[in-house]
């Protein structure tokens, strides 16, 4: 598949131009749910991210796409086929993946695997009423697979998908049956083919610490066969191994169950022919061990199955959330090979993998990989690779850790890159004042940057982007974030749902790696030798970060020897790392933060909105508010870091505020549905005057934006409508244009210069329904002394397929400026939102001579329907 670039859309405007749009990068964290992650035979891993099914490619470490269509969280994936269906996996090319939502809705993907194209396939009826929590399934012959879901509602479905052979064929998906199974839901499934031809076993477990079994056939048919005791808390995962033979007729099957009281049982399903009863009753009468171990007897068609426990694991120090076989392979002769393996995940940071004792046949743990990290908190799920050489687990940090088997003569399991990202709504993101890299702070209380890596990279490889540290991992939900511009040391300014505004500075260990990323010189104007600080100490309770000096790093920690009975309980020391490849999600959570170098105080409450101006003098902050005297904005001056004024004109929350790019004026907007502009004096100090406020919209105003060359600027509100403004003689404002009324609510706007002496430039219009529109503006001219001297005009030139957009509302949208070195035709535009994501744009604007030259060039060279990798 080509790397992570959506599907190229482009649309032109009437100077003869075009803009092209390539997603090249998305940052999002995993669905905190058991059951939502799915490895597919394809290679692809499946996720629910928010309300997206997000699929990532493992091998290059970074999401491919996300798929909109679901109105609610996505809590559980699954692939057709699986990677049990190793004989109907062979040269297909297209694969389809099952999602279901916490509203009970279950939606099948259709996904090309060689061409990389992925579409919605259908929605399946809607049999649930309450959330999804599992999906299990396999394939009975190359066309047909049975699955069935289960819902907190205590319905279990059966469905049959079939599927046109033809390449590129549809799919059908039918309700087969349904299972009433009470008050307590079922939470886990898993079914299995029987040797015998066109019957199936299901497992489910769940509230009642019972694995119930039920046997079926192809028709969907499924009649209660035995129960199986033993857990005493809730059942989180059931896995069926394939059948293994055992030599002649007969054949032995394996469950695999997890439960929250912390064991694995192994249950071995042997198989009698259904008519030789007296054998089984003769058997009873021989003493072995397993008579006192035996569990119940049950027909499936004309086969008994004796079922017995065959191992309790113990290991796990907390709830096991996830078991799984590890995949069969394939021999000569299309005969399907199971290992004898098992991936544990649980709770207690660590994954094993279980396999029987060679000599003895008792089943031991032979490998535990995990994260030592006090930031982690466990896992929720474990998935081997196809071929068993990889295993991934995701966390309850929204986090995925992989380790490879990379050992040659023995085993040697190594953490491996994943992509990475907010596992809550992202309120806001800053390019670095150089460009270099992206700032991002969320509701999952972190501040994450992500950066292009170019390290290590061959000449013509795909750079790939990574989150390259964690300045800021916090106690409160962060809202808003700004870079101080101008020159020094890396700094930004965050605000989260506390009183305080914070100042972070970039340690040594950062600039280090920053440059190791971006193969670029360091853009401080001071020397590395200048910054004494190193990194930085989470505090205990996850507020303040303290600093780790370059002079203090060999010094032993004073009083750590004798802190007697207590000294368990301290956090340990970070280690600040210059990394040479990019950090694993243990390294990110511990050893990447910033020091905090100053609290703003002054504000009544939680802090909502933040932005510097272009010198990085003032940065001007705003809270939540419900009256004129809260509603202030303060002004704080960089360096000393004192409060050098009060702006009072709004009644309410300050949504958005924005400094024009010479400085001159500070634009701000606010759910009184009111804009503001005041004027500032270049002195010393902040001398201000509110110069307009008016009524600008009808309902909240929750953007704005500057014209990087003037003195026009935008705003956007929920009455889904964009208005141009200019300020006129210095003392007033001007409605210049209203643009067409949008679909939904505008909630994100981000203003490009393109062409200073037309005026022209594209104005970014991000939406509640997650959609992103492109605008181009030009003419109307205005400086603070005169009035517009040619009218404005404005036409959209791209709307984004929703395939390339989030599917929640659009939180912030942010050109990067480009440098010198860039070309003049390639623009990047970076996009958070309310689904978890961050999204980095690559917009290249072309001439329509350019765009002919490129159709003859396609029209010379073979054709491919790829458009999405």
């Amino acid at each position: 598949m080509s790397p992570a670039a959506g599907e190229q859309l482009s649309g032109s405007h009437r100077e003869g131009r075009s803009v092209e749009a390539r997603r090249i990068f998305i940052g999002a964290g995993c669905n905190r749910v058991v059951n939502n992650v799915s490895w597919g035979a394809c290679g692809l891993v499946a996720f629910g991210t928010q309300n997206a099914v997000a699929l990532f490619s493992p091998l290059r470490g970074e999401i491919v796409t996300t798929l909109p269509g679901h109105k609610a969280p996505v809590n559980c994936t699954l692939w057709l086929p699986t990677k049990k269906d190793v004989l109907q996996v062979r040269g297909r090319e297209t694969h389809y993946l099952l999602s279901g939502s916490a509203d009970g809705t279950i939606m099948a993907w259709k996904i090309g695997s060689g061409k990389g194209e992925w579409s919605h396939a259908l929605q399946l009826p809607g049999m649930h009423k309450k959330g999804i929590t599992c999906l299990a399934g396999r394939m009975v012959s190359d066309a047909v697979a049975i699955f069935a879901s289960t819902s907190s509602d205590g319905i279990v479905v059966i469905w049959e998908m079939a599927i046109e052979p033809a390449p590129g064929g549809d799919c059908k998906v039918s309700c087969l049956h349904s299972l009433s199974v009470g008050l307590k839901p079922m939470v886990s499934l898993s079914l299995a083919v029987l040797p015998e031809r066109g019957h199936l076993i299901l497992a489910m477990g769940g509230l009642d610490h019972k694995i119930h079994i039920y046997c079926g056939d192809k028709a969907g048919k499924f009649i209660k066969a035995c129960e199986l005791k033993g857990h005493s808390d809730w059942i989180r995962s059931l896995d069926f191994s394939l059948p293994v033979m055992m030599g002649g007729e007969k054949h032995n099957l394996f469950l695999v169950s997890s439960s929250q009281d912390r064991t694995i049982r192994i249950w071995k399903m042997t198989s009698e022919a259904a008519s030789s009863g007296s054998s089984v009753q003769l058997r009873k009468g021989t003493i072995e061990m397993t008579s006192y171990i035996e569990g119940p007897l049950f027909v499936a068609g004309s086969t008994s199955y004796q079922v017995s426990l065959e191992s309790l694991l113990v290991g796990h120090e907390d709830w096991v959330y996830s078991v799984e076989w590890q995949p069969p392979t394939l021999l000569t002769g299309d005969e399907a090979h199971q290992p004898m393996s098992i991936l544990s995940a649980s709770m207690d940071k660590m994954m094993m993998i279980w396999r029987p004792e060679k000599n003895t046949g008792l089943w031991i743990n032979s490998v535990t990989v995990g994260e030592l990290s006090h930031s982690a908190l466990g896992f929720y799920g474990g998935h081997w690779q196809p071929d068993g050489r990889s295993i991934l687990a995701h966390g309850y940090g929204g986090s995925f850790h992989m380790w490879r088997d990379v050992g040659l003569d023995s085993e040697n399991w190594q953490p491996q890159i994943v992509p990475s990202g907010h596992f809550a709504p992202v309120s806001d993101l800053t390019w670095a004042r150089s460009g270099q890299y992206l700032l991002s702070v969320s509701h999952d209380q972190t501040t994450r940057i992500f950066a292009p890596w170019r390290n290590q990279v061959n000449p013509g490889d795909m750079i790939y982007w990574r989150e390259i540290a964690r300045p800021q991992i916090h106690g409160h939900d962060l809202n808003c974030v700004t870079f101080i511009q101008g020159s020094g040391n890396h700094r930004f300014v965050s605000g989260a749902d506390e009183k305080v505004s914070r100042v972070f500075e970039a340690p040594l260990s950062f600039l280090k790696t920053l440059q190791q990323a971006t193969l670029l010189k360091p853009d401080i104007s001071e020397d590395f030798d200048n910054v004494q600080v190193l990194g930085a100490n989470m505090s205990a309770l996850g507020l303040s970060q303290k600093p780790i000096y370059t002079h203090g790093v060999k010094e032993s920690p004073s009083g750590n020897s004798n802190d007697g009975p207590d000294s368990m309980e301290t956090i340990p020391d970070a280690v600040p790392t210059v990394f040479t490849e990019p950090p694993v999600e243990d390294q990110l959570a511990w050893n990447t933060l910033w020091p905090e170098s100053h609290k703003l105080y002054g504000h009544g409450n939680e802090l909502f909105s933040i932005c510097c101006d272009y010198e990085g003098k003032l940065v001007a902050s705003s809270c939540k508010s419900q009256s004129a005297a809260v509603a202030e904005i303060w002004l704080w001056e960089v360096g000393t870091w004192k409060a050098v004024g009060r702006l009072q004109s709004h009644n309410l929350t300050v949504t958005q505020m924005e400094f024009s790019h010479d400085n001159a004026f500070l634009l701000s907007v606010s759910r009184d549905r009111q804009l503001s502009i005041f004027s500032f004096r270049k002195i010393e100090g902040a001398e201000h005057r509110l110069v307009a406020k008016l009524e600008a919209h009808k309902r909240i105003i929750w953007a704005c934006s500057w014209n990087p060359f003037g003195y026009e600027f935008a705003t956007g509100s929920r009455d889904k409508s964009v208005k141009i403004w200019c300020v006129e003689d210095a003392s007033s404002v001007k409605l210049l244009a209203t643009l067409p009324q949008f679909c939904d609510s505008v909630t994100a706007l981000a203003w490009m210069g393109r062409d200073r002496a037309s005026n022209a430039g594209i104005l970014a219009v991000g939406m509640d329904n997650g959609l992103i529109e492109l605008w181009s503006i030009s003419g109307g001219r205005a400086s603070a002394g005169s009035t517009p001297d040619s009218p404005l005009s404005v036409a959209c030139v791209l709307r984004f397929d929703p395939v390339l957009c989030h599917v929640s509302t659009v939180h912030r949208l942010r050109w990067r400026e480009p440098s010198s070195t860039d070309e003049e035709s390639t623009l990047e535009l970076a996009s958070c939102g309310a689904d978890h994501t961050v999204r980095v744009f690559e917009l290249a604007t072309r001439t329509q001579q350019q765009l002919r030259n490129q159709e003859i060039d396609k029209d010379e060279e073979p054709t491919s329907n790829s458009h999405e990798s």
